[in-house]
C-alpha cells in the first residue's frame, strides 16, 4: 500500500540536513533517468523561448529591467 505524500514529506523533513540532501540528489537523478533526449531537451526549450519572446512582443508580458530585479535582490538579502 502506497504511503499518502504528506506522510513521506513530513518523515522526510524529519531528517538530517545531510540525509535530505542525499534524497534529494536520489529523487532529482530519477527523474533525470525519464527525462527526454538531449535534442528533445533542446527543441523544448527552444519553443519556450519562442513562446516568451512573442509574449513580450505583443506586450502579454512586460519585462523588467535587470537593475530592477538587482536592486529588489540586494534589498531582499540585505535585511
Amino acid at each position: 500500500m502506497a504511503r499518502p505524500l504528506a506522510k513521506v514529506e513530513d518523515d522526510a523533513l524529519q531528517l538530517s540536513e545531510e540525509e535530505r540532501a542525499r534524497l534529494a540528489v536520489r529523487l532529482l537523478a530519477s527523474l533525470e533517468e525519464e527525462a527526454e533526449s538531449p535534442e528533445e531537451v533542446e527543441k523544448l526549450w527552444l519553443a519556450e523561448a519562442e513562446q516568451r519572446f512573442e509574449e513580450l512582443r505583443t506586450g502579454v508580458v512586460r519585462g523588467v529591467p535587470a537593475r530592477d530585479v538587482f536592486a529588489q535582490l540586494r534589498a531582499k538579502f540585505s535585511s
